[in-house]
């Protein structure tokens, strides 16, 4: 049998899914805007917590299936992991807001870009990292990760 072929499907990076809270209060759009910007700089994909609320089993196996998966909470209530954990999948890294040193104002969901960075940059710096990642995880048959599809 001859040598596999590298795989070009960029499976040897980590990748990760992030899932913010979103909710009313200025920590909870922080906790957007931060998965929006992790999302841009190449942090990981942004993802709809919400649809994987509603029961999405495509976007939990999709979970399942990733290296790490981030949540990032606006408050102490953790409704993101909540979410994400009662979906059946493993939370690599969780960040709250208002541990962070942010405060909480749910009749102001007004923030400062300064705020959102330190959320981002914590994320960067591996702050809140509660499991191992996937990334031990034997690779599929494929021989790299996806699904046998490499060209």
């Amino acid at each position: 049998m001859g040598e596999q072929a590298p795989c070009t499907c960029g499976s040897n990076e980590k990748n990760r899914l992030i899932f913010p809270c979103s909710g009313q209060a200025n920590t909870g759009q922080i906790s957007n805007q931060a998965a929006i910007q992790l999302s841009d700089e190449g942090y990981g994909s942004f993802v709809c917590t919400a649809l994987l609320a509603s029961g999405s089993e495509s976007l939990a196996e999709r979970a399942r299936n990733v290296h790490e998966v981030v949540a990032i909470d606006g408050c102490g209530m953790d409704c993101a992991r909540k979410i994400v954990e009662q979906a059946g999948v493993p939370v690599h890294q969780h960040l709250v807001v208002t541990d962070l040193g942010i405060e909480k104002n749910s009749s102001d969901r007004s923030f400062t870009k300064e705020q959102v960075e330190s959320i981002v940059s914590a994320a960067w710096k591996g702050e809140g990292k509660i499991q191992e990642s996937n990334s031990e995880k034997k690779v599929p048959s494929g021989g790299c990760g996806c699904s046998g599809n490499c060209s």
